[in-house]
């Protein structure tokens, strides 16, 4: 029976779309800016993610200790808000839609690996949340997900497979629960 061997890992074909010296600057901007609690400031948090590249529309909020990996991966839409301590690990696209609500400790993750393969390959998928969507405190979407317009994934969930729009998701892996009525 064949094994994992991870000293045959190989991700070289994977592109972060930015040289070194444009990562590693993010890499502290990130941290100083973003990560931290000492800059509680959206307004430049927002310009920080225009200038790598990033496309951010009006009235986003950005909560302090928020980790992205590569802003120029990134696409927000208006009025969106990102919580406390979430976690965008978007080595691939990530769309966000309009009035968004990422709340405290969620996280998008577009990059896993093939546990079929003893090589242990990684995998990049694009995650999109269409508008009105929310994605509840310390959620996980997994690569490849789509969240459709005003689909919920409650709180402490994994989003595994696209959400319905307008329907609320819950558990691991979310199963739907129930259609989301706004009044």
């Amino acid at each position: 029976m064949k094994q994992t061997r991870l000293d045959q890992y190989n991700n070289s074909w994977y592109k972060p779309g930015r040289n070194r010296f444009i990562r590693v600057l993010w890499f502290f901007v990130n941290a100083f800016f973003f990560q931290s609690c000492l800059v509680p400031v959206s307004t430049l948090k927002v310009f920080l993610l225009k200038a790598f590249g990033a496309t951010v529309g009006e009235g986003v909020i950005i909560k302090p200790s928020v980790n992205i990996k590569y802003p120029w991966y990134l696409e927000i839409g208006n009025h969106t808000w990102i919580g406390e301590k979430v976690w965008i690990d978007n080595l691939a696209k990530v769309k966000i839609g309009n009035h968004v609500c990422l709340s405290q400790g969620a996280m998008l993750l577009t990059g896993n690996h093939n546990y079929k393969k003893e090589t242990f390959d990684l995998i990049v998928e694009e995650i999109v949340l269409e508008d009105g969507v929310w994605i509840g405190a310390k959620s996980l979407v997994c690569p490849g997900v789509v969240c459709y317009s005003h689909s919920v994934l409650s709180a402490q969930s994994v989003a595994t497979m696209n959400l319905d729009p307008f329907f609320i998701y819950s558990g691991t892996p979310a199963q739907k629960v129930r259609e989301r009525v706004i009044s």
